[in-house]
């Protein structure tokens, strides 16, 4: 069964440098009829601004897709692994027993992209 959600019955989050959109449960939205769909926990809508980002945080026990749909991201972890994910490309960690990861935006322009953890 499909099931749509307007966009304004969504999660979410906006600061100076973040305009997130939130599908499902995450941080500060709850909503107990959105908590995931099975193993699917996130699906998120961010907008990353030029020179900003995501500073160092861990993972552990899931899988993290990341399609750049505009921009690009740039992504470094604790195992040494540092990479660009262009727009149209999609970017796969495995988080394993733990990771720690920071996301940058280093482009001259807003990078939009989904988030989404298995």
């Amino acid at each position: 069964m499909i099931t749509t959600t307007p966009l304004e019955n969504l999660g979410r989050f906006a600061n100076d440098w973040l305009n997130a959109r939130y599908h499902f449960s995450f941080a500060n939205y709850y909503d107990p009829e959105r908590t995931g769909l099975g193993p699917l926990l996130v699906w998120n809508d961010d907008t990353v601004q030029p020179g900003r980002g995501f500073d160092p945080h861990g993972h552990r026990d899931m899988e993290i897709i990341t399609y750049v749909r505009k921009g690009a991201i740039t992504h470094q972890d604790n195992l040494g692994n540092t990479g660009r994910t262009e727009a149209g490309d999609v970017q796969v960690m495995s988080a394993g027993t733990g990771i720690r990861h920071a996301e940058h935006n280093r482009e001259d322009e807003p990078t939009t992209l989904f988030q989404i953890w298995i």
